[in-house]
């Protein structure tokens, strides 16, 4: 009787039904939102032919984020966390019917692009919060770390697809219209899906909005050093490292593609991830944690440098499988890391300040790569990024002593879970 239960256990959170319309939606919303990206670079990079505008795409969605962060966490602590995902992905609809609207009209303004951006980096800012907090509302707190693997394979599955489909569509119709269109369709399944949804509300403290609510979570995190040093670590680390932003350049000016060409390099990262989170759903980390979350975040950096120097697409292409299988390994340490030492009560604004750090490394990382590209050029920007990410792991490394000490995840829960209580009681 010992097999079958075995052979489910890798799948153990799928056997929740609440988790399972979950991960249907976050595909859909995580596949309209990447091959929309595909579409918004393309269209604004073959606009304007400078990087610099590339970059802007990444701080238009960036900012927002930034600016309403804690806002966003406290209302999916206020809040029915199912109810705030359906306006979100009800927003994510909204802004793929108007990139609709502005493409049918031939615009050959960016601005207009950038405004229904920052709409988008709104919608983001909320559904990033309100998406992670509820997560732990959908399993048992044992099968958590299963549903974490397989939360980052369903978002990397999506990063697969939709990029693909983003740049096959838009090559096929010539133009991003028929990619907007798919795009806001896909959310709106999205959004029924989320309906059907009965997460397991946790009884939660209704705190009015002060000024020490709001900030909890950044104080929570300035306490749990453990928590600051991983999530400061992708932060600097993708900041300088990510090349993402510049992918329509090197598709269309080094290696000579088209927009099919853009669709699998968006697509390879997504494709190493999925099969990292696969990897570890079914034979997840025993010990050492640390010490891989930093040679994962290395290898992330010296990836990074092999596809800058690379003009051969294949090269390309399985450098950016590499790199995001290396991301994959951090990612899920780190999520199952924040999750589990965070109170349900304040999961949201702990989610919030998180989200933060991961748009800075993205949306912001994607301006500084743009801005770079432009004063040294794509290939030296790329290069000294992947350098960048080298010096952050070494200080990092000196600095948090008791992250390259971190052994297994299940020993860490056990050792802090008093220690968090005790301060998510001192915070109110």
């Amino acid at each position: 009787m010992s097999a079958p239960a075995d052979s489910r256990a890798g799948r153990i959170a799928f056997t929740h039904p609440d988790f399972v319309l979950f991960q249907i939606a976050r595909f859909l919303i995580v596949a309209a939102v990447e091959m929309q990206a595909v579409a918004v670079g393309w269209q604004v990079y073959d606009i304007t032919k400078r990087a610099l505008d590339l970059g802007l795409v990444g701080l238009a969605q960036f900012l927002p984020g930034i600016l309403l962060f804690l806002v966003s966490g406290h209302t999916s602590d206020r809040f029915d966390r199912r109810k705030v995902l359906g306006a979100c992905y009800a927003g994510f609809a909204l802004c793929s019917g108007l990139l609709l609207v502005l493409a049918e009209r031939g615009t050959h303004a960016v601005r207009p692009i950038y405004v229904v951006l920052i709409l988008l980096g709104v919608v983001r800012s909320f559904n990033g919060t309100a998406s992670r907090s509820i997560l732990p509302q959908l399993v048992p707190e044992e099968h958590f770390p299963n549903a974490v693997a397989w939360n980052a394979t369903t978002f990397q599955a999506a990063t697969i697809l939709g990029p693909s489909l983003g740049g096959i569509l838009y090559a096929a119709f010539h133009g991003p219209s028929a990619v907007y269109a798919a795009a806001m369709l896909t959310a709106l399944g999205a959004l029924v899906s989320t309906f059907r949804i009965k997460a397991r509300q946790q009884a939660r403290r209704r705190e009015p909005m002060t000024v020490k609510t709001v900030f909890a979570g950044l104080h929570f995190i300035w306490r749990e050093k453990l928590i600051l040093g991983a999530i400061s670590l992708d932060l600097f680390a993708v900041l300088l490292g990510g090349a993402v932003a510049l992918l329509p350049v090197y598709a269309r000016d080094i290696l000579h593609t088209g927009p099919w060409g853009l669709g699998l390099l968006r697509t390879a990262p997504g494709v190493g991830a999925a099969v990292m989170a696969v990897a570890l759903a079914h034979r997840p980390l025993r010990g050492r944690a640390g010490p891989t979350l930093l040679w994962s975040v290395a290898g992330f950096g010296v990836l990074t440098i092999l596809f800058g120097v690379s003009h051969s697409i294949v090269l390309s292409l399985v450098s950016l499988v590499l790199l995001g299988a290396s991301d994959m390994i951090s990612v899920i340490i780190r999520a199952t890391l924040v999750q589990l030492r965070t109170p349900d009560e304040m999961r949201g604004r702990v989610m919030a300040v998180d989200m933060v750090f991961i748009g800075t490394s993205n949306e912001l990382g994607q301006f500084e790569s743009g801005l770079t590209a432009q004063w040294f050029g794509t290939v030296p920007a790329v290069v000294l990024g992947g350098v960048g990410t080298l010096v952050v792991i070494a200080l990092w490394a000196w600095m948090f002593p008791d992250l390259r000490r971190t052994g297994a995840l299940s020993a860490i829960n056990t050792e802090v879970e008093e220690e968090a209580s005790e301060a998510a009681e001192e915070m109110h």
